[in-house]
Formats: C-alpha cells, sequence, structure tokens
C-alpha cells in the first residue's frame, strides 16, 4: 500500500510529460502531472522535467515557498524527489537539502556551513533506526535500557533546540522505523535490551517530548505498521547503500511530508463532499426506496456502508465539514436521514444539502458558495467514475480521490490520502458543523427582517477580546495560517513568533470570538500590532473569517486596535495591505474604515493611516466584553 493508490491513473501520462518537457512550461501542467498515480521512478522523472523547466520558484504562486532542510543519519538524496513532487501536488515549491552523510550535528553547530548558507524555513530531521539504537542490546537490564532510552531523547531534544535556535522555522520528527527484529519473540517486551522494544518506546517518548517542544512527528512507524515493514525497508539496500527507507516507499515518505507543509501554510483540505447512492448507502434511493437501500441490516455490505458513514462523522469530530452532492429529488435523498433506523449520518451533520439533477460540477461551486470556502478546500468522494472525472476535468482544484465500488475503500482512500492533515484540534474545530448551522439561522433571520439594523439588532452580539495567550495558542497559529481572503497582509507565523508577540511589551496581539443568540462562532478574528519608534502602530496582521463579514465586526475591531495603541502611546494607525491571488476583497479595507490612503505600490498594494488625535470610535450594535 506504499503506492499512492487515492490518485487516478493518467493513461497518456507519459506522453503529458514529454511534452512538458519541450513545450513552454505550465505550472498548472506540472500541478496535474503530479496529480497521478506514480512510483518513484515516474517521481523521479516528474522532478527532473519540471526542475529543468522551472530552475527557480515561478512568480505569483499563491502559497509560500519552502526551503526544507533534511537532516539524517543515513542516505536520504532518493527521497528528495518525492517530497519536492509531493509540494508540487499542492501547488508549494520546495527547495530541498541534505547534509553530508551523518554530519547532521557538525552542520547544525557550524554557522559557516552550508546548511546555514542554505537558510532553511522548515526542517525535517530523519533518524534511522540503527543509529538511534547504537550500543543498544539484549544483554541491558532494565535500568541501563531505560538510561539509554533517556540519552537518544535527550540528544534529540538537543537536536530540535538547535535546529530551533538556528533557524526558527517549523520541526518534523522522524519516528523511528520498525526494522528491528524480535530476539525474544511474542513476549519481545520483557527484554528490557530488545532493540525492537527500544524503538517502540523511543517513539513513545518522542511523541511525549515533541508535545512539550511544539515539534511534529512523521509517523513513519504508523505507516509501516499499515503496509509492512518489508515495504518500507529491505535490508540489502541498507547494507549497500545505507538507505533507511526503500526507494518504492519514497513517493508515499515524500507525501507525508508535503502534506505536512501543506497543513502549515493552512491547505489542508475542510470539507468533504459525499455523493449518496452507492456512496454513503448501497443502491439508489429513488428507485430502491428507504427499505431496498443496502445499509447496516446485517449484511456486510450494508455494515461497509455504515462504517464509511462512521468515519465520516469522526471527521466532523475533529473539525471537517461534511457536505452532500447528489443527484436525487431532495425529499428523497433526505429521508434515510431522517428515518432510517441504521444511518449513522444525520441531517444536522450536513453543513450543505444539495441534492437536484444539476450537473455536480455546477453544484459543487455552490456548496463552495454556500459555506464561503475556496474550491481547493473541498474533497469530492462518489463511486461513479463518469461524475469524478467531471468533477477533475471542470474543477482540477477539487480533490477527487480515486476509489472502486467497494465501500470499504472508501475511508481508506480517504485516511491515506492525508486530505485533512491536521496538526491539532482545537473547540472551534469541533464545533464546526454546529456553527455553519448556527450560519443559516442567521440567514433565516436576516431574509425575515426587512432592515439591517433590525437584523444586527436581533442577533444580540456579543465580541469577547482577548490577549494573545497560551490557552488560544494553536487555534492562534491555526488562523493565522490558513486564513487567505479576508487576510490584509498574509503573513504567516509560528508557535515562537506568537510567543514572541505576547512578550514584546511594545506589541499586542487579539483574539476575538464572536457570539449571539444562534450560537458560539470561535474566534473569528486575529490583530497583531507593532509600536514603531516614530510612535506609529502598524498592523502587523489583521484577518478575520469571511463567515461574519456584514456585521460589523470589521469598525467595532477597529475600535479595539485604535484603544490598544492609545494604551501603548501611538499617534498614528497605520495599515499595509499586501496582496495575493485570494485577497482581493480587502483591498480597500483601510479606505471604508475611513483610513487616508497614503501610498500604493506597483503590485496593487497599498498603505493607510488614521490620526487617532481625530478617530471617533464607531458605535455598533455588537457589545464588546472582555474574556
Amino acid at each position: 500500500m506504499t503506492e499512492l493508490h487515492w490518485l487516478p491513473t493518467i493513461a497518456d501520462w507519459r506522453p503529458r510529460l514529454r511534452a512538458f518537457g519541450t513545450d513552454a512550461p505550465s505550472w498548472d501542467a506540472a500541478v496535474a502531472l503530479a496529480n497521478a498515480k506514480l512510483n518513484f521512478v515516474l517521481t523521479n522523472a516528474l522532478d527532473e522535467t519540471v526542475r529543468r523547466g522551472f530552475p527557480q520558484r515561478p512568480e505569483g504562486l499563491a502559497t509560500q515557498p519552502v526551503r526544507l532542510a533534511v537532516l539524517g543519519s543515513s542516505t536520504l538524496t532518493h527521497l528528495l524527489p518525492a517530497i519536492r513532487v509531493a509540494g508540487l501536488r499542492r501547488g508549494i515549491w520546495i527547495d530541498t537539502y541534505e547534509n553530508d552523510y551523518g554530519q547532521y550535528l557538525q552542520e547544525l553547530s557550524d554557522p559557516e556551513s552550508d546548511l546555514h548558507a542554505f537558510k532553511p524555513t522548515a526542517v525535517l530531521l530523519a533518524f534511522d533506526a540503527y543509529h538511534l539504537t547504537a550500543g543498544v542490546t539484549a544483554g541491558m537490564d532494565a535500568a541501563s535500557a531505560d538510561a539509554a532510552l533517556d540519552e537518544v531523547t535527550a540528544h534529540v531534544r538537543e537536536t530540535w533546540k538547535r535546529a530551533r535556535a538556528a533557524f526558527n522555522g517549523p520541526i518534523l520528527q522522524q519516528a523511528a522505523l520498525p526494522l528491528h527484529l524480535s530476539v525474544l519473540g511474542n513476549n519481545e517486551h520483557r527484554l528490557p535490551g530488545s532493540r525492537a522494544r527500544f524503538v517502540t518506546r523511543l517513539n513513545e517518548a518522542l511523541r511525549v517530548a515533541a508535545e512539550e517542544d511544539g515539534v511534529d512527528i512523521l509517523a513513519i512507524d504508523d505507516r509501516a505498521a499499515r503496509d509492512g515493514v518489508l515495504k518500507w525497508h529491505d535490508a540489502g539496500l541498507w547494507h549497500r547503500s545505507k538507505q533507511e527507507i526503500a526507494p518504492p516507499a519514497a513517493p508515499m515518505y515524500g507525501d507525508l511530508v508535503g502534506r505536512w507543509l501543506a497543513a502549515k501554510q493552512g491547505r489542508s483540505s475542510k470539507c468533504l463532499v459525499l455523493d449518496l447512492d452507492n456512496t454513503v448507502w448501497g443502491g439508489v434511493i429513488g428507485d430502491d426506496g428507504m427499505e431496498g437501500i443496502a445499509l447496516g441490516q446485517g449484511s456486510a455490505l450494508g455494515e461497509a456502508y455504515v462504517a464509511f458513514q462512521d468515519y465520516a462523522r469522526e471527521l466532523t469530530r475533529r473539525g471537517v465539514i461534511l457536505a452532500v452532492c447528489s443527484k436525487n429529488d431532495e425529499a428523497n435523498a433526505l429521508e434515510p436521514f431522517e428515518k432510517h433506523p441504521d444511518m449513522v449520518l444525520k441531517r444536522g451533520d450536513i453543513a450543505s444539502f444539495v441534492a437536484n439533477w444539476s450537473n455536480k460540477a455546477d453544484n459543487i461551486r455552490a456548496i463552495a458558495q454556500e459555506l464561503n470556502i475556496g474550491l481547493d478546500s473541498l474533497v469530492f468522494i462518489d463511486d461513479n467514475p463518469f461524475e469524478r472525472n467531471l468533477v477533475r476535468q471542470e474543477l482540477p482544484m477539487v480533490a477527487v480521490p480515486e476509489v472502486s465500488d467497494d465501500p470499504t475503500g472508501y475511508p481508506v482512500a480517504l485516511s491515506d490520502a492525508g486530505y485533512f492533515e491536521g496538526l491539532s484540534v482545537t473547540d472551534e474545530d469541533r464545533e464546526r458543523t454546529a456553527q455553519y448551522q448556527g450560519n443559516k439561522a442567521r440567514e433565516a433571520l436576516k431574509a425575515a427582517v426587512t432592515d439591517v439594523e433590525g437584523y444586527l439588532r436581533g442577533l444580540e452580539m456579543q465580541l469577547v477580546v482577548r490577549p494573545f495567550d497560551r490557552v488560544g495558542l494553536q487555534r492562534i497559529v491555526q488562523l493565522i495560517n490558513k486564513s487567505n481572503q479576508f487576510n490584509l497582509t498574509t503573513k504567516r507565523y509560528t508557535d515562537e513568533d506568537v510567543l514572541a508577540v505576547m512578550a514584546d511589551p511594545d506589541a499586542f496581539g487579539l483574539q476575538l470570538r464572536l457570539l449571539d443568540r444562534f450560537g458560539d462562532n470561535g474566534v473569528i478574528a486575529i490583530v497583531i500590532g507593532r509600536l514603531q519608534e516614530d510612535h506609529d502602530l502598524v498592523i502587523d496582521t489583521w484577518l478575520m473569517s469571511c463567515r461574519v463579514l456584514g456585521r460589523q465586526v470589521e469598525p467595532t475591531t477597529l475600535n479595539l486596535i485604535a484603544a490598544n495603541a492609545q494604551r501603548l502611546g501611538a499617534r498614528r494607525v497605520v495599515g499595509d495591505f499586501i496582496p495575493t491571488k485570494k485577497n482581493a476583497m480587502v483591498k480597500d479595507h483601510y479606505a471604508r474604515l475611513g483610513f487616508t490612503v497614503m501610498e500604493t505600490t506597483p503590485e496593487g498594494g497599498n498603505r493607510s493611516m488614521l490620526d487617532l488625535a481625530h478617530y471617533t470610535p464607531a458605535e455598533t450594535f455588537i457589545h464588546v466584553v472582555e474574556g
């Protein structure tokens, strides 16, 4: 299963690769080639061809470039093309660096090394299991084995510390591959010095340490447990070339790294769009009726559909939005959700329910619009190859896993593909479906009220403002790194960057939560302000959830910015708009709030100023409270 089985096979892939190598290179064409089922050889061929076509990063990409240092104790060169192609698959340009063999610590410690000259923005530490278990023997007693474990864990943590001090970027620690053979057998855990057992304990210790130190884990131990260790490691290759990860596993390895880098940029998918007939249940509801569809009922097929629904519901519990896109009469499509005793998913689990006879590409566009998220945030699953290919053709930015008509493979495809890769789970993630249901209630109120003031007053809004704190750290970083549309500067922050704001006496960070009569919208805005030596308060970051547009959050937030600026002794507030492909909606944001545009840039950006001496706080229907 180390192959990328969820990606489609493209019949004319090789001719298209040759054409890419001879025609004027197109980034979109390169991304399309990367989104195919590729083995190690084809992955390397694509990487080489794309790098020839693009010797450096193309201009105008919406994603942030990545300089990834891959540091380890074994041969890693064969993994780098797969990492770069995994980035390409997600529209991310990745440059890679590999340390000289075994010299990772020396290069980290030497500010004159090539590693420091490379200036990585992210670091992957890939230590092989032979290196990590050096000196561990079956003859050790429990105390000696425990001491060895503490020593290795401390060494790894010291490496994290040096990498963070040198580069201040995110760190990904590869779990140790469980490649050692047992020497005791089924009860290997009773042998303190067992290398196989040591690796298991080490991976547990590293996960605990990573949680404490803000490091992420590359869980190749879990992946190998699913695929089989022999799919990941070839002892003969290790002895010949010190390659711990076997080349056939490189595409999967690279994809695991690529999805982490994408998650760091907030580019994981947000919504799973479900077909219904023969996807959520077996059969066609309009023809077979509710009593004729396969769902639960003690049949193997029916239980497979129940298992898929259960997996989809588990996704909602960690923050994934569910939507339905079905060719059906709506009443027929809704009936199982409301009446079938074996339905796991209920209507309340579905944030957007579209059932009609329009083509699915148009309906998916409507779902994205209703949910106010980008099309590139959607994953569409359908048993019908015609519908899958239609959506891939019409909406190439939508992820469409390749599945068969066997429902047991549906959750496997979604899980293995890593579309919804997450770095943490917040309370807002768990309540996301309820938030979208609340949005529908708000829209119903808006439709019922004839004037805007009456609508806003009827919402009974409360804005809870809190300075940045460690409790909200995960959500703050999550919002900063995934918000693209209402984001004035689109700067990205790590945990360390946010902690630095908290420690800076000349800066402030605000997290804003909006509540109303229909529920809690969660943290919907982040603001960072920095006082300059000339007493200007520069708005470093202002981002907001698009789902609360038009509710007077913007002027209320400006009131808070002005108050904090005056507290710091500022005379003016200065706001920058730095344009990207996705944030055109806020081009005139500051002008609409009464700022004076001071200068513009050739790229379409602007800098605006607000004189605090003449500023009068706006009156809104939002009650502000301190959290």
